[in-house]
């Protein structure tokens, strides 16, 4: 038995480079040999916990991934079909929008059916809420995604409605900030950590938007127990392997589809239509049906790329390691 092997969590990912943080300090470290050839989904990221052989004079080795509790994925923009692994672990995700132009129904709808697909609690926060005249409309707007969402409006500047929040920091548990640029994450986190832990920027007049403040996905432990992972700002999000969370972000669809006549119906014109029924006698809009249609169209063509993608990649790999390439 090696006495040297203890349990961390990832608190950075740089490239092949890792930070675990062990007992209050930060550990430099690096993947041992047979998890580098890990599927990545596998492989360690920001709240993983891991195992790790530990070294005091050098780059210790990860030997494992922890079981998750939570897993938070989504398409990477820049590589049609191929995932990004987001964070592990996160009890809560707060997702950030403040309420100037940055403010998205849509996008923070697909925010929700991310989250739910991970395993994570959705925690609107619309941040801003000192330069918005009408808060309670946007309130309940957002509250309109799901049954299973949370939603908050405050202002950190001014200190308005962040005791809202208390009942998330919990010791033991951790949050997860999500957003675009400029929407409130640096200035929310510093406002929970009660200190200028992450630099802020300003916003462009021009067009609502934020500079980039975060650059890469971080966790911070604060004095009371409770982790924090910040990420940098996401102006897209976009569908794949999200079915699930597609289902229950829009579950009062679901719901009415059980209802119908046939079950296969497309909601457009069949009779003992209950989808239907209920957007005549105005308990549905037509506009979310069609996004829960858009987002689920999106989902199965980014997953059928991702699963081609995939099948390549395998057999590359195979015919490298038949000829002893790489």
């Amino acid at each position: 038995m090696n006495n040297n092997i203890f349990t961390g969590r990832i608190s950075e990912v740089e490239r092949s480079n890792y930070t675990i943080i062990f007992e209050g300090k930060d550990v430099t470290a690096r993947l041992k040999g047979n998890l580098r050839g890990e599927d990545p989904e596998k492989l360690p990221v920001v709240g993983d916990y891991v195992t790790f052989n530990y070294n005091p004079i050098g780059d210790s080795v990860i030997t494992s991934v922890c079981e998750r509790t939570s897993f938070l994925q989504r398409p990477d923009q820049a590589k049609t079909g191929v995932m990004q692994y987001m964070v592990a672990n996160a009890d809560y995700a707060f997702i950030v929008t403040s309420l100037n132009d940055d403010y998205s129904y849509n996008r923070i709808a697909r925010y929700v059916s991310v989250v739910l697909q991970g395993g994570s609690v959705p925690v609107v926060v619309l941040t801003k809420s000192d330069l918005c005249g009408n808060v309670g409309r946007y309130v309940r707007e957002v509250k309109s995604i799901s049954d299973k969402v949370r939603v908050h409006a405050i202002s950190a500047i001014y200190d308005i409605g962040l005791d809202e929040l208390n009942e998330y920091l919990i010791p033991g548990k951790t949050i997860c900030l999500l957003g675009s640029s400029g929407a409130g994450k640096s200035t929310l986190l510093n406002a929970l950590v009660g200190d200028d832990v992450m630099k802020t920027g300003k916003i462009r007049e021009s067009d609502s938007k934020g500079r980039h403040t975060t650059t890469h996905r971080q966790l911070i432990q604060l004095a009371s127990g409770v982790s924090i992972i910040d990420t940098p700002g996401m102006r897209e999000i976009g569908m794949a392997k999200t079915e699930e969370g597609i289902d229950n972000t829009f579950s009062d669809i679901l719901e009415l589809s059980c209802m119908c006549k046939f079950s296969d119906c497309k909601h457009e014109s069949e009779p003992g239509c209950a989808v239907r029924a209920a957007i005549e006698r105005g308990e549905l809009s037509e506009e979310r049906l069609e996004l829960y249609r858009n987002l689920g169209r999106e989902n199965v063509r980014n997953y059928a790329k991702k699963k081609e993608i995939s099948k390549w990649a395998k057999k590359m790999k195979n015919f490298k390691d038949k000829n002893n390439w790489g």
